[in-house]
């Protein structure tokens, strides 16, 4: 399959309270699947009936692998419960060994940065795991509230700023659009 490899891998944070920090991952994911390179996507924190990045990943297939590793909806802030946490460390897992080894090109850690922020994976264990990367491993963290250690050990930080959203005027997720 494919065969590229990156000739280098860096790491980049796409952060801040505004709308598109998963789809600038996904319109990455694209772009690397369009050159043959190996594409995984491991969604934290966030589950939902299939959304249009799950029903278009198998079309991307082989290149394109994506795994939700939430509960139904959104997790609140505040204590974790045990599910929770249970799926934050297998998804966890599952990274580790994604950025580790020699399967993937890209890897995209969607919703990692809240994933820390609510105590799921701590700072400590994501900056391991960033030091850890296979040196041809592009790594890519999304989610609000990333950590200043994160953002000082990426390479790319990028953060998405709320100027005006039609959420407030009781636009609701479109499918599509936003779903």
């Amino acid at each position: 399959m494919g065969g590229r490899k990156l000739a280098q891998g860096l790491i980049q944070v796409y952060t801040g309270n505004g709308k598109g920090k998963t789809t600038a991952a996904l319109g990455l994911a694209l772009r690397a699947v369009g050159r043959e390179l190996r594409v995984c996507m491991i969604q934290f924190v966030k589950g939902c009936e299939p959304c249009g990045e799950h029903r278009a990943a198998p079309r991307l297939a082989p290149y394109f692998t994506l795994v939700q590793m939430g509960h139904r909806g959104w997790l609140a802030e505040g204590e974790p419960d045990a599910e929770a946490m249970a799926m934050a460390r297998k998804a966890f897992g599952m990274a580790r060994e994604a950025v580790r080894g020699s399967d993937y090109d890209l890897v995209i850690l969607d919703e990692i940065n809240l994933a820390v922020s609510y105590g799921l994976v701590s700072v400590q264990e994501l900056l391991e795991l960033m030091r850890e990367k296979g040196p041809c491993v592009e790594l890519v963290l999304t989610g609000r509230k990333a950590a200043p250690e994160v953002l000082e050990a990426a390479d790319l930080v990028t953060e998405m700023r709320e100027v005006k959203h039609y959420y407030k005027a009781g636009v609701t997720a479109r499918i599509g659009i936003e779903k």
